[in-house]
Protein backbone atom coordinates (compact mmCIF):
# COMPACT_ATOMS: atom_id res chain seq x y z
CA UNK A 1 0.00 0.00 0.00
CA UNK A 2 1.21 3.44 -0.59
CA UNK A 3 1.45 5.93 1.53
CA UNK A 4 0.27 9.32 1.13
CA UNK A 5 3.53 10.99 -0.09
CA UNK A 6 3.55 8.61 -2.48
CA UNK A 7 0.09 9.81 -3.74
CA UNK A 8 1.54 13.44 -3.86
CA UNK A 9 4.99 13.03 -5.02
CA UNK A 10 6.75 12.34 -7.89
CA UNK A 11 9.08 8.65 -6.92
CA UNK A 12 11.82 10.99 -9.02
CA UNK A 13 12.30 12.07 -5.77
CA UNK A 14 15.62 10.36 -3.86
CA UNK A 15 13.75 7.93 -1.06
CA UNK A 16 15.16 6.97 1.90
CA UNK A 17 17.38 3.77 1.56
CA UNK A 18 18.21 3.64 -1.88
CA UNK A 19 21.54 3.81 -3.62
CA UNK A 20 20.89 7.12 -4.77
CA UNK A 21 19.96 8.29 -1.77
CA UNK A 22 23.06 7.23 0.14
CA UNK A 23 25.43 8.70 -2.72
CA UNK A 24 23.64 12.16 -2.55
CA UNK A 25 24.07 11.90 1.37
CA UNK A 26 28.04 11.05 1.04
CA UNK A 27 28.19 14.01 -1.04
CA UNK A 28 26.40 16.25 1.18
CA UNK A 29 28.32 14.96 4.19
CA UNK A 30 31.81 15.63 1.98
CA UNK A 31 30.57 19.52 1.44
CA UNK A 32 29.54 20.08 5.04
CA UNK A 33 32.89 18.41 6.30
CA UNK A 34 35.00 20.53 4.01
CA UNK A 35 32.94 23.91 4.92
CA UNK A 36 33.08 23.28 8.88
CA UNK A 37 36.49 22.22 8.96
CA UNK A 38 37.67 25.63 6.83
CA UNK A 39 35.49 27.63 8.80
CA UNK A 40 36.09 26.47 11.94
CA UNK A 41 39.79 25.04 11.61
CA UNK A 42 41.23 28.07 13.47
CA UNK A 43 39.20 27.88 16.98
CA UNK A 44 41.74 25.77 18.68
CA UNK A 45 44.20 27.74 17.44
CA UNK A 46 42.72 31.51 18.65
CA UNK A 47 45.36 31.73 21.78
CA UNK A 48 48.30 30.80 18.91
CA UNK A 49 47.45 33.44 16.85
CA UNK A 50 47.19 36.04 19.85
CA UNK A 51 50.31 34.69 20.47
CA UNK A 52 52.02 34.81 17.21
CA UNK A 53 50.42 38.21 16.20
CA UNK A 54 50.74 39.84 19.75
CA UNK A 55 46.38 40.30 19.92
CA UNK A 56 44.20 40.08 22.60
CA UNK A 57 41.64 37.23 23.40
CA UNK A 58 38.68 39.46 21.61
CA UNK A 59 40.80 40.44 18.77
CA UNK A 60 42.14 37.08 17.74
CA UNK A 61 38.59 35.96 18.08
CA UNK A 62 38.21 37.78 14.62
CA UNK A 63 39.58 35.04 12.98
CA UNK A 64 36.51 32.87 13.36
CA UNK A 65 33.92 36.21 13.71
CA UNK A 66 35.37 37.82 10.66
CA UNK A 67 34.94 34.61 8.30
CA UNK A 68 31.15 33.41 9.85
CA UNK A 69 30.05 37.42 9.39
CA UNK A 70 30.76 36.86 5.78
CA UNK A 71 29.35 33.98 5.38
CA UNK A 72 26.16 35.45 7.00
CA UNK A 73 26.11 38.60 4.37
CA UNK A 74 26.82 36.25 1.41
CA UNK A 75 24.66 34.00 2.36
CA UNK A 76 21.55 36.34 1.40
CA UNK A 77 23.43 36.27 -2.37
CA UNK A 78 24.17 33.24 -2.53
CA UNK A 79 21.07 31.36 -1.86
CA UNK A 80 19.44 33.74 -4.36
CA UNK A 81 21.94 33.02 -6.49
CA UNK A 82 20.94 29.63 -6.83
CA UNK A 83 17.68 30.37 -7.43
CA UNK A 84 18.82 31.28 -11.43
CA UNK A 85 21.65 29.06 -11.75
CA UNK A 86 20.74 25.94 -10.05
CA UNK A 87 22.12 24.50 -7.15
CA UNK A 88 24.54 21.73 -7.99
CA UNK A 89 26.99 23.98 -9.51
CA UNK A 90 26.84 26.98 -6.62
CA UNK A 91 27.65 24.58 -4.13
CA UNK A 92 30.63 23.06 -5.98
CA UNK A 93 32.07 26.82 -6.82
CA UNK A 94 31.80 27.80 -3.33
CA UNK A 95 33.72 24.80 -2.30
CA UNK A 96 36.84 25.38 -4.63
CA UNK A 97 37.09 29.20 -3.81
CA UNK A 98 36.82 28.81 0.08
CA UNK A 99 39.22 26.38 -0.19
CA UNK A 100 41.93 28.09 -1.92
CA UNK A 101 41.19 31.39 0.05
CA UNK A 102 42.09 29.53 3.35
CA UNK A 103 45.50 28.17 1.55
CA UNK A 104 46.11 32.01 0.57
CA UNK A 105 45.51 32.85 4.81
CA UNK A 106 48.40 30.40 5.70
CA UNK A 107 50.36 32.47 3.55
CA UNK A 108 49.64 35.55 4.72
CA UNK A 109 52.63 37.55 6.20
CA UNK A 110 50.48 40.31 8.59
CA UNK A 111 47.25 39.80 10.49
CA UNK A 112 45.47 42.35 8.35
CA UNK A 113 45.72 40.42 5.19
CA UNK A 114 45.23 36.78 7.22
CA UNK A 115 41.78 38.75 8.32
CA UNK A 116 40.91 39.33 4.50
CA UNK A 117 41.75 36.14 3.46
CA UNK A 118 39.41 34.58 6.23
CA UNK A 119 36.95 37.49 5.27
CA UNK A 120 36.94 36.18 1.53
CA UNK A 121 37.14 32.31 2.39
CA UNK A 122 33.80 33.08 4.34
CA UNK A 123 31.90 35.01 1.69
CA UNK A 124 32.97 32.26 -0.59
CA UNK A 125 31.39 29.26 1.66
CA UNK A 126 27.94 30.84 2.03
CA UNK A 127 27.40 29.25 -1.40
CA UNK A 128 26.82 25.93 0.40
CA UNK A 129 24.88 25.87 3.49
CA UNK A 130 21.10 27.13 2.57
CA UNK A 131 21.66 25.92 -1.33
CA UNK A 132 22.11 22.42 0.90
CA UNK A 133 19.06 23.16 2.81
CA UNK A 134 17.26 24.08 -0.14
CA UNK A 135 18.41 21.02 -2.55
CA UNK A 136 17.32 18.64 0.81
CA UNK A 137 13.72 20.20 0.69
CA UNK A 138 13.29 19.93 -2.91
CA UNK A 139 15.52 16.81 -4.03
CA UNK A 140 14.36 14.34 -1.36
CA UNK A 141 11.23 12.54 -0.26
CA UNK A 142 9.66 14.16 2.47
CA UNK A 143 10.28 10.88 4.46
CA UNK A 144 13.96 10.89 4.27
CA UNK A 145 14.46 14.76 4.12
CA UNK A 146 14.41 14.75 7.85
CA UNK A 147 17.30 11.83 7.51
CA UNK A 148 18.90 13.43 4.97
CA UNK A 149 19.11 17.03 6.86
CA UNK A 150 20.46 15.01 9.97
CA UNK A 151 23.18 13.29 8.31
CA UNK A 152 24.02 16.76 6.86
CA UNK A 153 24.54 18.09 9.89
CA UNK A 154 26.28 15.75 11.43
CA UNK A 155 28.70 16.28 8.63
CA UNK A 156 29.35 19.47 9.71
CA UNK A 157 29.82 18.44 13.32
CA UNK A 158 32.55 15.91 12.11
CA UNK A 159 34.18 18.35 9.94
CA UNK A 160 34.34 21.07 12.59
CA UNK A 161 35.87 18.51 14.58
CA UNK A 162 37.91 17.03 12.67
CA UNK A 163 39.29 20.57 11.43
CA UNK A 164 39.99 21.49 14.72
CA UNK A 165 41.98 18.53 15.45
CA UNK A 166 43.75 18.36 12.40
CA UNK A 167 44.86 22.08 13.00
CA UNK A 168 45.70 21.76 16.45
CA UNK A 169 48.09 18.64 15.55
CA UNK A 170 49.89 20.25 12.58
CA UNK A 171 50.50 23.50 15.31
CA UNK A 172 52.20 21.85 17.69
CA UNK A 173 54.14 19.36 15.03
CA UNK A 174 54.65 21.97 12.67
CA UNK A 175 52.84 25.61 12.62
CA UNK A 176 49.90 27.03 11.98
CA UNK A 177 49.96 28.06 8.79
CA UNK A 178 50.64 24.14 7.73
CA UNK A 179 47.71 23.53 9.67
CA UNK A 180 45.76 25.89 7.50
CA UNK A 181 47.31 24.73 4.31
CA UNK A 182 46.60 21.31 4.90
CA UNK A 183 43.22 21.81 5.61
CA UNK A 184 42.28 23.87 2.62
CA UNK A 185 44.39 20.54 0.20
CA UNK A 186 42.12 17.96 1.81
CA UNK A 187 39.17 20.46 1.25
CA UNK A 188 40.01 20.61 -2.72
CA UNK A 189 39.69 16.89 -2.68
CA UNK A 190 36.56 16.73 -1.18
CA UNK A 191 35.00 19.31 -4.21
CA UNK A 192 35.85 16.51 -6.53
CA UNK A 193 33.80 14.08 -4.43
CA UNK A 194 30.81 16.35 -3.78
CA UNK A 195 30.99 17.05 -8.11
CA UNK A 196 31.07 13.15 -9.04
CA UNK A 197 28.48 12.07 -6.68
CA UNK A 198 25.74 14.24 -5.85
CA UNK A 199 22.67 13.79 -8.24
CA UNK A 200 21.37 16.73 -10.56
CA UNK A 201 18.54 18.41 -9.58
CA UNK A 202 15.46 17.36 -10.47
CA UNK A 203 12.54 19.75 -9.18
CA UNK A 204 14.66 23.08 -9.16
CA UNK A 205 13.16 25.45 -11.20
CA UNK A 206 14.93 28.48 -12.45
CA UNK A 207 14.02 32.18 -11.71
CA UNK A 208 14.69 34.99 -13.67
CA UNK A 209 16.57 37.15 -11.17
CA UNK A 210 14.14 39.74 -9.77
CA UNK A 211 15.07 42.59 -6.91
CA UNK A 212 11.14 43.39 -6.44
CA UNK A 213 10.19 39.42 -5.99
CA UNK A 214 12.72 39.07 -3.93
CA UNK A 215 12.00 41.56 -1.83
CA UNK A 216 8.51 40.42 -1.91
CA UNK A 217 9.47 36.72 -0.56
CA UNK A 218 12.42 38.47 1.90
CA UNK A 219 9.24 40.94 3.51
CA UNK A 220 6.75 37.99 3.88
CA UNK A 221 9.43 35.48 4.99
CA UNK A 222 9.97 38.67 7.94
CA UNK A 223 6.65 39.17 8.83
CA UNK A 224 5.59 35.70 9.75
CA UNK A 225 5.94 35.08 12.75
CA UNK A 226 7.25 31.20 13.22
CA UNK A 227 9.74 32.01 10.99
CA UNK A 228 10.70 34.87 12.94
CA UNK A 229 11.19 32.94 15.78
CA UNK A 230 13.42 30.62 14.39
CA UNK A 231 15.83 33.13 12.81
CA UNK A 232 15.88 34.18 16.85
CA UNK A 233 16.91 30.40 18.09
CA UNK A 234 19.75 30.41 14.88
CA UNK A 235 21.36 33.79 16.26
CA UNK A 236 20.77 32.07 19.88
CA UNK A 237 21.97 28.69 19.16
CA UNK A 238 25.27 29.48 17.19
CA UNK A 239 26.37 32.43 18.42
CA UNK A 240 26.43 30.61 22.24
CA UNK A 241 28.08 27.24 20.65
CA UNK A 242 30.86 29.79 19.08
CA UNK A 243 31.33 31.80 22.29
CA UNK A 244 31.69 28.64 24.50
CA UNK A 245 34.13 26.75 21.98
CA UNK A 246 36.17 29.87 21.32
CA UNK A 247 36.69 30.49 24.87
CA UNK A 248 37.40 26.95 26.30
CA UNK A 249 40.81 27.45 24.13
CA UNK A 250 42.15 30.06 26.40
CA UNK A 251 41.11 28.46 29.41
CA UNK A 252 42.55 24.75 28.40
CA UNK A 253 46.11 26.52 28.09
CA UNK A 254 45.96 28.68 31.25
CA UNK A 255 46.54 27.52 34.81
CA UNK A 256 45.74 25.05 36.11
CA UNK A 257 45.15 22.79 33.31
CA UNK A 258 48.09 24.21 30.54
CA UNK A 259 47.08 21.70 27.91
CA UNK A 260 48.96 21.81 24.20
CA UNK A 261 47.47 23.05 21.12
CA UNK A 262 46.69 19.06 20.20
CA UNK A 263 45.44 18.58 23.59
CA UNK A 264 43.03 21.42 23.24
CA UNK A 265 42.28 20.29 20.05
CA UNK A 266 40.94 17.03 21.51
CA UNK A 267 37.74 19.09 23.23
CA UNK A 268 36.16 18.87 19.86
CA UNK A 269 35.58 15.51 20.28
CA UNK A 270 32.82 15.77 22.05
CA UNK A 271 31.30 16.53 18.99
CA UNK A 272 30.54 13.08 18.54
CA UNK A 273 27.75 13.65 20.79
CA UNK A 274 26.53 16.15 18.35
CA UNK A 275 26.82 14.12 15.45
CA UNK A 276 24.62 11.38 17.60
CA UNK A 277 21.64 14.20 18.27
CA UNK A 278 21.14 15.17 14.84
CA UNK A 279 20.17 12.01 13.25
CA UNK A 280 18.19 11.41 16.65
CA UNK A 281 16.74 14.49 16.82
CA UNK A 282 15.25 15.00 13.04
CA UNK A 283 14.00 11.45 13.16
CA UNK A 284 12.23 12.29 16.88
CA UNK A 285 11.14 15.41 15.76
CA UNK A 286 9.40 13.43 12.84
CA UNK A 287 7.33 11.45 15.73
CA UNK A 288 6.96 13.65 17.94
CA UNK A 289 6.69 16.89 16.21
CA UNK A 290 9.64 19.85 16.23
CA UNK A 291 7.36 22.22 18.72
CA UNK A 292 7.48 19.43 21.42
CA UNK A 293 11.91 18.53 20.53
CA UNK A 294 13.32 21.85 19.64
CA UNK A 295 13.02 23.51 23.63
CA UNK A 296 13.92 20.61 25.43
CA UNK A 297 17.11 20.37 23.29
CA UNK A 298 17.43 24.10 24.35
CA UNK A 299 17.23 23.41 27.78
CA UNK A 300 19.79 20.52 27.46
CA UNK A 301 22.23 22.94 25.87
CA UNK A 302 21.99 25.69 28.53
CA UNK A 303 22.10 22.17 31.59
CA UNK A 304 25.65 21.81 29.73
CA UNK A 305 27.02 25.07 30.25
CA UNK A 306 26.00 25.13 33.82
CA UNK A 307 28.24 22.00 33.92
CA UNK A 308 31.10 23.70 32.78
CA UNK A 309 31.42 26.10 35.75
CA UNK A 310 33.15 23.21 37.75
CA UNK A 311 36.41 22.80 38.13
CA UNK A 312 37.64 19.31 37.54
CA UNK A 313 38.50 18.64 33.56
CA UNK A 314 36.33 15.41 32.84
CA UNK A 315 33.63 17.25 34.99
CA UNK A 316 34.28 20.31 32.05
CA UNK A 317 34.24 17.71 28.95
CA UNK A 318 31.41 16.51 30.32
CA UNK A 319 29.73 20.08 30.50
CA UNK A 320 30.48 20.53 26.78
CA UNK A 321 29.34 16.91 25.39
CA UNK A 322 26.28 18.12 26.32
CA UNK A 323 25.79 21.39 25.11
CA UNK A 324 27.10 19.90 21.68
CA UNK A 325 23.87 16.65 22.23
CA UNK A 326 21.46 20.17 22.53
CA UNK A 327 22.90 22.47 19.91
CA UNK A 328 23.20 19.73 16.63
CA UNK A 329 20.51 18.56 17.99
CA UNK A 330 18.11 21.65 18.17
CA UNK A 331 20.29 23.02 15.25
CA UNK A 332 19.24 20.01 12.76
CA UNK A 333 14.95 20.58 13.96
CA UNK A 334 14.96 24.37 13.70
CA UNK A 335 17.00 23.78 9.80
CA UNK A 336 14.23 21.15 8.84
CA UNK A 337 11.14 23.21 10.28
CA UNK A 338 12.34 26.36 7.89
CA UNK A 339 11.93 24.33 4.95
CA UNK A 340 8.34 22.88 6.18
CA UNK A 341 6.97 26.47 7.08
CA UNK A 342 8.68 28.55 4.57
CA UNK A 343 5.79 27.83 1.07
CA UNK A 344 7.43 29.61 -0.89
CA UNK A 345 11.03 31.13 -1.32
CA UNK A 346 12.87 28.39 0.65
CA UNK A 347 16.42 28.89 -0.23
CA UNK A 348 15.48 32.43 1.08
CA UNK A 349 14.09 31.85 4.35
CA UNK A 350 16.99 29.47 4.72
CA UNK A 351 19.73 31.91 3.69
CA UNK A 352 17.91 33.94 6.49
CA UNK A 353 18.21 31.79 8.49
CA UNK A 354 21.52 31.10 8.20
CA UNK A 355 22.17 34.81 8.12
CA UNK A 356 20.86 35.10 11.99
CA UNK A 357 22.56 31.89 12.59
CA UNK A 358 26.18 33.65 11.57
CA UNK A 359 25.56 36.46 12.80
CA UNK A 360 25.05 35.16 16.15
CA UNK A 361 28.58 33.59 15.88
CA UNK A 362 30.03 36.93 15.00
CA UNK A 363 28.42 38.99 17.53
CA UNK A 364 28.08 36.73 20.54
CA UNK A 365 31.53 35.14 19.55
CA UNK A 366 33.26 38.26 19.68
CA UNK A 367 31.44 39.80 22.24
CA UNK A 368 32.05 37.43 25.00
CA UNK A 369 35.91 38.18 24.79
CA UNK A 370 34.88 41.28 27.12
CA UNK A 371 33.32 38.50 29.28
CA UNK A 372 36.02 36.11 29.37
CA UNK A 373 38.33 39.49 29.77
CA UNK A 374 36.71 40.35 32.97
CA UNK A 375 35.55 37.74 34.41
CA UNK A 376 36.95 34.85 32.50
CA UNK A 377 35.24 31.59 31.80
CA UNK A 378 32.74 32.39 34.96
CA UNK A 379 31.99 35.92 32.78
CA UNK A 380 31.23 33.46 29.44
CA UNK A 381 29.00 31.26 31.02
CA UNK A 382 27.01 33.72 33.01
CA UNK A 383 26.54 34.99 29.64
CA UNK A 384 25.62 32.53 27.64
CA UNK A 385 23.11 30.92 30.54
CA UNK A 386 21.21 34.26 30.28
CA UNK A 387 21.25 34.26 26.02
CA UNK A 388 20.10 30.84 26.44
CA UNK A 389 17.20 31.15 29.04
CA UNK A 390 16.08 33.26 26.32
CA UNK A 391 16.17 30.67 23.71
CA UNK A 392 14.51 28.59 26.02
CA UNK A 393 11.74 31.32 26.13
CA UNK A 394 11.32 31.94 22.81
CA UNK A 395 11.46 27.61 21.89
CA UNK A 396 8.40 27.46 24.31
CA UNK A 397 6.32 29.74 23.18
CA UNK A 398 7.13 28.48 19.53
CA UNK A 399 4.50 25.32 20.78
CA UNK A 400 1.65 27.64 19.62
CA UNK A 401 3.21 27.79 16.40
CA UNK A 402 2.33 25.24 13.49
CA UNK A 403 4.89 23.88 11.77
CA UNK A 404 3.50 24.48 8.12
CA UNK A 405 2.07 27.70 7.23
CA UNK A 406 -1.43 27.96 7.31
CA UNK A 407 -3.30 29.06 4.21
CA UNK A 408 -4.13 32.78 5.33
CA UNK A 409 -0.32 33.14 6.41
CA UNK A 410 1.12 31.94 2.94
Amino acid sequence: MHSAYTDNFSPAYIEAGTGEFWRANVALFAAAFSTFALLYCVQPLLPELARVFVLSPTESSLALSVPTAGLGLGLLIGGSASEVSGRKSIMCGSLIASALLTIAGAVAPSWSLFLVARALAGLALSGLPAVAMAYVSEEFHPRASGLAMGLYIGGTGIGGMTGRLIAGFLTDEFSWRWALGGIGAISLCLSVMFWLLLPVSRHFIAHEPSVIELLATAKAHLRDGGLIRLYVMGFILMGSNVSLFNYIAFRLVDPPYHLSQTAVGLIYLVYIFGMASSPWAGHLAAKRGSRTVLWILAVVMLVGVIITLAEPLWIVLAGFSVISFGFFGAHTVASAWIGRRAATGKALAASLYLFFYYAGASILGTATGKAWSGEGWAGVAASIIVVLAIGSVVSIRMRKIPEIQEPAAA
